[in-house]
């Protein structure tokens, strides 16, 4: 692939182009593959199964929020499980779930495409990760299903009971930070995917520098909210100048110990109960969100160092060697 530190200023649309976004076959292929599974899960895991949870739906997340790599190996599909409806469900039930469609994605491989299992070290999983392979539609991916809660499978704003329940689950066990952070998909998904074009194409550019980077390592998500962020308090153009937002990300990132960002649009300060725990969660020093931000479990001083050195590339300097200048983005804002 070609190197984009030695590519000159404002030809990093083309490489988005060339080398990160998924051609027309490759989305269609994708889409063919989520297809024949939803309709296995409808027509096997619930009409011909003791266990009648495994139905509903589901979603290939990257390439739904439209910010999907064109080398991207691996998928998340989420399963929207109909019985479930509560987290106390969710967490009691999900292993459950996970073998019925083990036991039915076994029963049916040799029809439409054939699946490796990956063997999970946990008594209970919450996750059942596979090797998908379609001799029709020619494509092999790396597969992860969650079974996750339908009642939260809406594009209205969750009610404040929703994350009362999780404040109540997070504070009175074990439960650990992010557990049930795939409940929440569809709303990340809408918080993307209603973004202009151009600023998913550079959440793939920030991705892909991510892929690149020798051990250093973060949470997609989390760089797609500090790109989305970088975007909202610096441009909130249409069409805007790439470089610059790319360089503004990649000097968010060399401030990763002072960020705080807080968005209300899918919970706010109105509920005693979360209003309270938000509170907490942004007086805590270093990074607050663990379930996005990953806190220590993730290489992000790594990430930061690879940042700093990355602003010295060719492709932030203009035409007569001068560095471009960055959005000018608040690195805290509450």
């Amino acid at each position: 692939m070609q190197e984009l530190r030695m590519t000159k200023y404002q030809q990093e649309n083309k490489f988005i182009k060339d080398f990160l976004q998924p051609n027309r076959t490759f989305l269609d292929q994708i889409k063919k593959a989520v297809d024949i599974i939803c309709k296995f899960l409808k027509e096997n895991c619930v009409r011909h199964s003791n266990y009648k949870g495994a139905g509903g739906g589901g979603r290939w997340w990257s390439t739904a929020k439209g910010t999907a790599l064109k080398s991207g190996s691996h998928a998340d599909l989420v399963v929207f499980a109909d019985p479930l409806k509560s987290y106390t469900s969710q967490e009691n039930e999900r292993c459950n779930i996970i073998k019925e469609i083990h036991k039915q994605l076994e029963a049916c491989q040799q029809k439409d495409f054939e699946v490796k299992f990956e063997i999970s070290k946990w008594k209970a999983p919450r996750v059942l990760s596979l090797t998908l392979k379609s001799k029709v539609l020619k494509l092999k991916r790396n597969v992860n299903f969650f079974p996750m809660l339908g009642e939260l499978k809406s594009d209205s704003t969750p009610s404040p009971r929703i994350y009362a329940d999780l404040i109540y689950l997070h504070k009175s066990s074990d439960a650990l930070g992010g557990e049930f952070s795939t409940c929440f998909t569809e709303l990340q998904r809408n918080f993307v995917c209603s973004r202009p074009t151009k600023l998913k194409d550079l959440i793939r550019l920030t991705a892909w520098k991510q892929t690149e980077a020798k051990g250093a390592s973060a949470p997609k998500y989390a760089l797609e909210l500090l790109t989305i962020y970088a975007w909202e308090q610096g441009s909130g153009a249409q069409d805007f100048d790439t470089a610059e937002g790319f360089r503004t990300v990649l000097e968010l990132v060399t401030n990763e110990q002072d960020l705080c960002v807080l968005w209300m649009v899918n919970y706010n300060f109105d509920d005693e109960i979360v209003r309270s725990f938000l509170l907490t969660q942004i007086q805590r020093t270093g990074r607050s969100t663990g379930d996005v931000g990953g806190g220590d479990r993730w290489c992000w001083h790594l990430l930061a160092e690879e940042a700093t050195e990355w602003l010295l590339s060719l492709c932030f300097r203009d035409g007569s060697g001068c560095p471009i200048q960055s959005w000018k983005v608040p690195v805290r804002i509450i």
